[in-house]
């Protein structure tokens, strides 16, 4: 982002971590690797991906095979049930980040085959409360052969009923629809249909953020995302993720508490501060317009 502030970040214990180390030291400036091959990886994980903002080649997995309800509301995948591996390739090497959506009884085995296949994990917490039967959320990170990592991604994901590979899933109703435009015109942000009725809104930081000099784009999930899914009851379920420095975590979170809006976790990241809400009026909606 031209002109743009930039956010180094301190050396921190998740996920952006093992980032900054992918230049090597000893190449010449002027060395350049080749094309990523982006269908062998698709091959090796089993899923199709797309090429992102900022060359970053971007594969959803969501947890189809799952039926999850919180506080009684059922969640549909692209709600808030969506795993994801982000790759970019970076000098000779390609560096993934991403995070998965797994039952408790799932993190253990996937946990030892991420390392099996060094990958590094970075955090394991829950994003959503009152949620049944119970998801984590672990993230992780590697860097290396982006083939490799894409084979040991999803040798790891073996462990856990993650569907990969076979054909597209069946499409998933819409339901009730939701008033986008009310929605946009709250947040002053445009925002997208994600599918089955799900409308997202992302918000970039304005500064560009860098991790050793490297840029950690928003196609790799350092991003503020928030996500509206309609109710039977013609009201809303909403669940996301901020991108902030630390300053600005306890006034975000105190907002979004003052109006109804559970704070489901906090964490290193930047610092990201992840929220929920099922059952806020249409006025939630304005209370999460942070910046």
């Amino acid at each position: 982002m031209k002109g743009a502030p930039v956010i180094p970040l301190r050396p921190i214990k998740y996920a952006v971590v093992a980032f900054g180390v992918l230049i090597a030291s000893g190449l010449p400036s002027a060395a350049l690797a080749a094309d990523p091959d982006w269908k062998a990886v698709e091959q090796a994980l089993g899923k199709t991906g797309q090429v992102q903002p900022g060359d970053v080649f971007r594969i959803g997995m969501p947890r189809t095979d799952l039926s999850v309800t919180v506080k009684g509301v059922p969640v549909k995948p692209g709600f808030a049930l969506g795993s994801y591996a982000a790759f970019k390739q970076v000098g000779d090497h390609a560096m993934v980040m991403g995070d998965l959506v797994l039952l408790d009884q799932e993190v253990p085995a996937v946990m030892s085959g991420l390392f099996a296949g060094g990958l590094e994990v970075t955090a394991v917490h829950n994003h959503l409360n009152e949620v049944s039967p119970h998801v984590l959320y672990m993230h992780y990170s590697g860097h290396g052969d982006a083939v490799q990592m894409a084979r040991a991604l999803r040798q790891a994901l073996s462990a856990s009923g993650t569907p990969l590979g076979g054909g597209t899933p069946p499409a998933l109703a819409a339901g009730p629809a939701l008033d986008t435009k009310a929605i946009e015109q709250a947040l002053g942000r445009s925002g997208r249909d994600v599918g089955a009725g799900v409308f997202q809104v992302t918000v970039p930081r304005a500064e560009a953020i860098t991790e050793m000099g490297e840029a950690l784009l928003p196609a790799m999930g350092v991003v503020t995302v928030i996500n509206f899914q309609p109710t039977t009851d013609g009201k809303a379920a909403i669940t996301g993720d901020f991108v902030l420095i630390d300053k600005e975590v306890n006034a975000v979170a105190k907002t979004l508490r003052q109006h109804g809006i559970d704070v489901t976790v906090t964490r290193s990241w930047t610092c990201r501060a992840s929220f929920t809400c099922t059952s806020g009026p249409p006025t939630t909606r304005r209370s999460s317009h942070r910046r």
